[in-house]
């Protein structure tokens, strides 16, 4: 593929994966996925859980393909699951959605933040800030639709970013500000003073906001504050989430975009040309979950939460240094007090070390901010809690004696 012409070179360049001599790398999950099949290795490197979703859920999906839900469904997705969405936003944060112009259910998270920014820059004259590490797929998006990236560092261990360093990053080219808030791949939870002043920057700057909120109810002693439940940002806000990491059904990739009719439409105008639309039998599924009593909801964060509580016991026993996340499914861990400033390096002996796959940091940063996470190792809590507990149990053995 090395003399294939195309935009593909700037989406793989822009993740990280073109190679010197113009091949495509693989990625580090992949690298470190295969590690853990070859090792035997418990794999808490990729962010997907191994138990299934509720009963209901389930249930319901079955039922919709028994009943001959199969076909396509409207290119905005079917109008129970955008009422549901709607509800869903009014019950939990009060915010008033119309089903019918205000939602457009995507293939998955992922299909919808590609939507947005394909539809929303328009060349590298827009920029679009980040805060980095990120989730590797922003990156690569932004490049594909020929956009310029400012990337905002979020600060160790806290992983709160630095204010001043946000308002030099926005400015009158920015186009859209990207917030995955509960944060991927550190766990953090941005602060409402964070929150305030990215709703601050994008008035002063003509920006809009997208936030991607799809661990929106797996924080931690904290509330979950979407950034369109504050002064002023409804109107410039769009909204993703997803069905996967609340309902254990990553593979079934339902979401949504919710925000102003207008800039939806932009966003439909795009992604009825990528998949039109999808998941028939699972569209009415989720909008059962989305129902489902606060009982559920309540437990899925505990369990998340003891998840987490053991991993980070584990880790700390192991002589890391952890910052100790608010939300997700996330830990991060510095392994530079166990001698390795070099977490990718790290990470490839792991298995061997500790039978534990995990990915390092650097996965999710531009090169030229890579020695801020240098040793920082991110590890999944997704997992059963006795695998979490074995995992653990693992990773004390590297304890200094």
């Amino acid at each position: 593929m090395t003399t294939v012409p195309g935009a593909w070179r700037r989406a793989v360049a822009g993740a990280g994966l073109l190679a010197p001599d113009g091949t495509i790398a693989q990625t580090i999950f992949a690298e470190m996925s295969a590690l853990a099949a070859r090792t035997g290795a418990i794999n808490l490197g990729q962010g997907f859980p191994d138990t299934d979703g509720p009963a209901e859920v389930l249930d319901a999906a079955r039922a919709a393909i028994a009943s001959g839900v199969n076909q396509y469904p409207p290119g905005r997705g079917f109008a129970d699951l955008r009422v549901a969405v709607a509800e869903h936003q009014q019950r939990f944060y009060g915010l008033t959605v119309d089903p019918e112009t205000e939602v457009l259910v995507t293939a998955g998270a992922t299909e919808a933040l590609a939507s947005v920014l394909l539809g929303l820059v328009d060349g590298p004259d827009d920029e679009v800030v980040v805060f980095e590490p990120y989730y590797d797929s922003y990156a690569a998006c932004v490049a594909l639709a020929g956009a310029t990236l400012r990337t905002v560092p979020l600060v160790w261990p806290s992983f709160q970013p630095d204010l001043d360093a946000l308002r030099a990053a926005v400015t009158d080219s920015t186009r859209l500000i990207l917030v995955n808030n509960p944060h991927n791949p550190t766990g953090a939870v941005f602060s409402t003073e964070v929150l305030t002043e990215i709703v601050r920057l994008a008035h002063q700057h003509d920006a809009v906001i997208v936030t991607d909120e799809v661990y929106e109810h797996l924080t931690f002693d904290v509330p979950h504050v979407p950034v369109a439940t504050l002064p002023g940002a409804a109107e410039r806000t769009l909204t993703i989430s997803s069905a996967g990491k609340t309902f254990n059904t990553t593979g079934w990739k339902v979401g949504w975009v919710s925000g102003p009719a207008d800039l939806v439409d932009a966003v439909l105008a795009v992604k009825q040309f990528l998949t039109y639309s999808g998941s028939a039998p699972f569209q009415p599924a989720i909008a059962t979950g989305l129902r489902l009593g606060d009982d559920f909801y309540a437990s899925i964060r505990t369990a998340m939460q003891s998840q987490r509580d053991i991993l980070v016991a584990g880790l700390q026993a192991a002589g890391f240094e952890v910052s100790v996340p608010q939300g997700s499914y996330f830990t991060v861990a510095d392994a530079a007090p166990l001698g390795f400033d070099d977490a990718t390096v790290f990470c490839r002996e792991l298995p061997h070390l500790a039978g534990v796959v995990a990915v390092p940091v650097t996965a999710f940063t531009t090169e030229a901010n890579r020695s801020q996470y240098a040793s920082l190792v991110r590890f999944a809590a997704c997992k059963k809690p006795e695998v979490i507990s074995e995992a653990a149990t693992r990773l004390a053995t590297l304890a200094p004696r």
